[in-house]
């Protein structure tokens, strides 16, 4: 078993590169839904982030969950509130992709597991990856898919801000994936790789250095 840790800048596309993974044998671990997962109401992730953020990031007094585009708006364009948030969930995320990971080396059949991580470099999580791959695409591609999402380009552009950029993310790649083009076009891509790096066994922890 391989991992890979897929990663890039905000709309280049890693998620639907870390499915074509997927879709050829692969099991994804997604930091955001994992990142879910801890800030659960009743979570200490939850409990912190409220006591840290304010209560009123709940939705009502029903629904317990936090409100992530409320506290999106409150923590990207400042750096402090975002660390703060940062220095709650990423560990916690991190020691749950690194317990799945545990678990996962025990399959003997299983012949890659694909780290989709947005801020990869930035958590350190590269240090849990044999290999890593960045995915870009066009700034004028970027743009588009972001503004089908509704983002508008100040939000983008402060979310962006919290991220390495794309072209040191690419400096520390060990392969690139461009997302520009059509769906096909990148699935040639991730097949070229996981042709490659499927049959690659690892018998120890992986030792990837940043």
């Amino acid at each position: 078993m391989i991992v890979v840790g897929v990663t890039g800048v905000l709309g280049a596309g890693k998620s639907t590169v870390a499915k074509m993974f997927a879709d050829l044998g692969a099991v994804v671990l997604d930091a955001d839904r994992l990142a879910h997962d801890v800030m659960e109401p009743k979570q200490l992730a939850w409990r912190k982030i409220l006591e840290r953020f304010g209560d009123d990031l709940k939705y009502n007094a029903e629904d317990l969950r936090i409100n992530r585009k409320k506290l999106a708006e409150r923590v990207f364009g400042d750096p402090d509130a975002l660390r703060d948030l940062e220095a709650i969930v990423h560990p916690r995320v991190l020691k749950r992709i690194d317990e799945r990971l545990h678990r996962l080396r025990r399959h003997p059949k299983l012949r890659m597991v694909v780290l989709d991580v947005p801020l990869l470099f930035e958590t350190g999580s590269e240090k849990l990856a044999e290999k890593v791959i960045v995915v870009t695409a066009s700034p004028e591609i970027i743009a588009r898919r972001l503004a089908k999402r509704g983002m508008s380009e100040s939000e983008a552009a402060q979310r962006n801000a919290a991220q390495m950029d794309a072209s040191a993310k690419v400096a520390l790649a060990d392969h690139v994936i461009d997302n520009s083009g059509e769906h096909e076009a990148t699935r040639r891509q991730v097949r070229a790789l996981w042709d490659q790096l499927a049959n690659i066994r690892r018998r120890t922890r992986p030792t990837r250095r940043a």
